[in-house]
Formats: C-alpha cells, sequence, structure tokens
C-alpha cells in the first residue's frame, strides 16, 4: 500500500531511540523527508546519520521555548514545506503521589504538556490543508497505571487538548491524532519492568494480560504512527488509537 509519503516533510521529536525513532524510520523507509530531534547534539546526529541522507538531526529540547519555531524553520528551509508534526517526549518520572517531588511535576510539566503545546501550536500555524499534528500519548489516557502517577495526571490532560485542537483545525484542513502505546518492548518499558524487582517475572505476567500475549515492538508502533500521520488516514482526526495488543477491553 502506498500511503502516500514521498516527499512530504516531518518533524518527529525524541526520535533519537524508542518509539519516535521507529516512527522516523517507517517515514523515511516510505520516502518522506524528516526533522528529527533529541537532546543530546551527538546522540540526534548519530541517529539522523543511521537513518539515511534524508533525515536531519537537531539537538532540541521540548521544554525551550524557541525550540518549535526552529524546528519548523529548519524544515521549511532545508525542504522548503512542512507536511505534519509527531510530538514524542519521553515518559515522566515514575513514582506513586508520596514519591513524586513538585521539581518532578514541574520539569513533566514543561516537557510533556506545554512543549507538546507550544509544539503544536506552532506548527499549526505553518500547516496547509492536509496538515498533521501526532501526538505520542499513552494508555493511561483511558485508565492510570499503576506508579506513574505523573503520567497519568498529564496525559489525558494532553488527549483534551489534542480533541478540542482537531475540531478548531479541522475547516483548515488540518487533521490531529493521538497514539496510545502500551506495552512496546523499548528501553523506557523495560526499565518500568524493572522496577518490580523481577524484570522476567514482570514481563510474563504483563504478557499474560494482553490478549495478543506479547509486548509490540518499537517497529510495530512505528508503522502504525507513520500509517496515522500519512494521506492515506486523510480522514482520520480527532482519534486515540491504541497500539496495545488488545490490552484495552473498553471501547
Amino acid at each position: 500500500m502506498d500511503l502516500g509519503l514521498k516527499d512530504r516533510v516531518y518533524i518527529v521529536t525524541g526520535a533519537t531511540r524508542g518509539l519516535g525513532n521507529a516512527t522516523a524510520r517507517a517515514l523515511a523507509e516510505d520516502g518522506a523527508k524528516v526533522i528529527i530531534t533529541g537532546r543530546d547534539g551527538a546522540s540526534v546526529e548519530e541517529a539522523a546519520a543511521e537513518l539515511g541522507p534524508d533525515v536531519v538531526g537537531i539537538a532540541a529540547d521540548n521544554a525551550d521555548p524557541s525550540a518549535a519555531q526552529r524546528l519548523v524553520d529548519t524544515a521549511r528551509e532545508r525542504f522548503g514545506r512542512l507536511d505534519g508534526i509527531l510530538v514524542s517526549v519521553g515518559g515522566p518520572a515514575p513514582g506513586f503521589l508520596a514519591d513524586n517531588t513538585d521539581d518532578q511535576w514541574q520539569t513533566a510539566f514543561e516537557t510533556v504538556f506545554l512543549g507538546a503545546v507550544r509544539l503544536a501550536r506552532t506548527a499549526a500555524a505553518t500547516l496547509g490543508e492536509g496538515g498533521v499534528i501526532g501526538f505520542v500519548l499513552s494508555g493511561s489516557v483511558h485508565e492510570p497505571i499503576a506508579g506513574l502517577t505523573i503520567s497519568n495526571g498529564l496525559r489525558p490532560g494532553l488527549a483534551g487538548f489534542a480533541k478540542s485542537l482537531a475540531d478548531e483545525l479541522g475547516p483548515r484542513g488540518i487533521r490531529v491524532v493521538g497514539v496510545l502505546p502500551a506495552r512496546i518492548d523499548t528501553d523506557r518499558v523495560r526499565e518500568l519492568d524493572a522496577l518490580s524487582g523481577d524484570a522476567e517475572a514482570a514481563r510474563t505476567a504483563n504478557e499474560a494480560r494482553i490478549p495478543l500475549r506479547r509486548y509490540g515492538t518499537p517497529e510495530e508502533f512505528g508503522k502504525t504512527a507513520a500509517f496515522l500521520l500519512s494521506p492515506a488516514a486523510s480522514y482520520l482526526t480527532g482519534v486515540m488509537v491504541p497500539v496495545d495488543g488488545g490490552a484495552r477491553h473498553g471501547f
């Protein structure tokens, strides 16, 4: 299936590894040109070089108020256009109510929430008809995840923002989508499993609760996200798509 990605231009944040990296790879392999970001300059340059000649790496932190405009300007200067953005950030600090500090909450708000709002707002000012804004969120949008109190507080609010944005931007032909990963086999999920004290046992127990009986791969997530960002999904907006092997049982 041709997703219509050839020569389209996307920004993918947090793409030196994990879900952002997998999405950037899927986009580039289908012919898109991609601006990727990461906080470490050396890491983002290495990731861009590995992903191919049509991928440009920019050191940027989502919490930096100047980052959004710099990324949009880079896309237009290097490739002459911008067709979409996927806002992906690392998960906030794990912990329960008594564990998380004000500083952890503030840092997560600046990066996960306000940084995403800035990126979406800046991209929306540039995107034309057929443009798309995507957010990598979490299954915590629908139900809280034990031990991820900060994520449980911020992700649902960002999903609400995305739904509002879909209503606002729809008349301009701009789509807004959310992707909700659950147990995808990334460094982040392996680190969370290890917090239990027995990572292997935690993984076995989690897989038993997933109808497909396994964790997803970053590649599976990346291909789903690339489809949602592509013209092939041109009539999908305001949706939150779970990539979870069937773990969410509600509608």
